[in-house]
C-alpha cells in the first residue's frame, strides 16, 4: 500500500512508536529529520557541516537547511511508493516548502491533552550511558534506575522536568504547530487521532484510519 503520511502531535504522544509500527505494517520507509542531521553531521556532508555550525552554538537549525536534507532523502527514494515523516514538517514554513517536493496523502495527528504530555514527559528516563530511553510509566526498567540493556545509571533529561515539558508544549507546540495542523485541514487530510490509552489502543485507532484508504 502507497501512502505519503506525516505524522504530526505533541512531544510525548508517541510519534516515533507509532512510526515505527506503522513501517512494519505499511512497508515503507520512515524519515526522521533528527536521524537525517546526524548522518549528515557525523559523515560531514556539506549539508552536515553547515548544521553543525548552528548546532555548536546551541541554535537551532534554519529551515531551509532541514528542507534540504528532506529534498535530497526523497530524491533518493521513490516517492509514490510512501514515506512516513517523523519530526517534519514542523512549522508552516516547512509545510509549504514540503509541499513544493511532494504531495502528502494523510496528516496524522496523535491529540494528547497538555496534562497528559507532561506526565508521560516527565516520567522519561535515559541511559547516562547508553541513551536508550525508558518511561517509569509505561516502559519502565526492570532494575529502578537501572538500564536493562548495559546497567548503566538512569537520569533525567534537563528537557523532561516538567517546567520545562510545560513550556515546550505550550510555546514550541502550540505557537508553530497549531497553524500547520490548520494548514492540513484545509487540505483534508488531516486525521485527528485520540492519542490516550495503550500503544496498541493508539496504534489500533491509526490502522483503522488506514484501511480506510485502501
Amino acid at each position: 500500500m502507497s501512502l505519503r503520511i506525516v505524522l504530526l502531535g505533541p512531544p510525548g504522544a508517541g510519534k516515533g512508536t507509532q512510526a515505527e509500527r506503522l513501517v512494519q505494517h505499511l512497508k515503507i520507509p520512515r524519515i526522521v529529520t533528527g536521524d537525517l542531521l546526524r548522518a549528515a553531521v557525523k559523515n560531514k556532508t556539506d549539508l552536515g557541516q553547515k548544521a553543525q555550525t548552528y548546532m555548536n552554538r546551541g541554535e537551532l537549525v534554519p529551515d531551509e537547511l532541514v528542507v534540504a536534507l528532506i529534498r535530497e532523502q526523497l530524491s533518493q527514494l521513490n516517492s509514490q511508493r510512501g514515506f512516513i515523516l517523523d519530526g517534519f514538517p514542523r512549522n508552516i514554513q516547512q509545510a509549504s516548502a514540503l509541499e513544493q517536493l511532494t504531495e502528502i496523502d494523510l496528516a496524522l495527528l496523535i491529540d494528547l491533552p497538555r496534562e497528559e504530555v507532561i506526565r508521560r514527559l516527565s516520567a522519561r528516563r535515559m541511559c547516562e550511558r547508553c541513551e536508550r530511553i525508558y518511561n517509569l510509566v509505561y516502559q519502565p526498567p526492570k532494575r529502578e534506575g537501572i538500564c536493562d540493556a548495559c546497567q548503566g545509571l538512569l537520569v533525567q533529561r534537563s528537557d523532561d522536568k516538567p517546567d520545562v515539558v510545560a513550556k515546550r508544549y505550550d510555546i514550541q507546540y502550540n505557537q508553530d504547530a497549531q497553524p500547520l495542523v490548520e494548514s492540513y485541514r484545509k487540505r483534508s487530510v488531516l486525521v485527528t487521532i485520540d492519542g490516550e490509552g495503550t500503544i496498541e489502543e493508539v496504534f489500533e485507532r491509526i490502522l483503522r484510519v488506514i484501511r480506510s484508504y485502501k
